[in-house]
């Protein structure tokens, strides 16, 4: 699949390159900007396992 987008890009080498960079920006960009923040409701990441209420045997009084 890589060869056939390397493949598909014109010009030489060093414009390949580039272009190629800019592709990987563009969609690191998205994924940050667009996607991530769609799932992020969806994903477990920040649902605490442990009961963080007051007084909840931390010592502090």
């Amino acid at each position: 699949m890589y060869g056939l987008i390397w493949r598909l890009i014109p010009g030489p080498v060093p414009v390949k390159l580039i272009v190629v960079l800019a592709l990987i920006a563009g969609i690191a960009w998205l994924l940050w900007t667009v996607a991530f923040p769609w799932i992020d409701p969806y994903m477990p990441f920040n649902d605490g396992a442990v009961d963080t209420g007051a007084g909840a045997g931390t010592g502090a009084g």
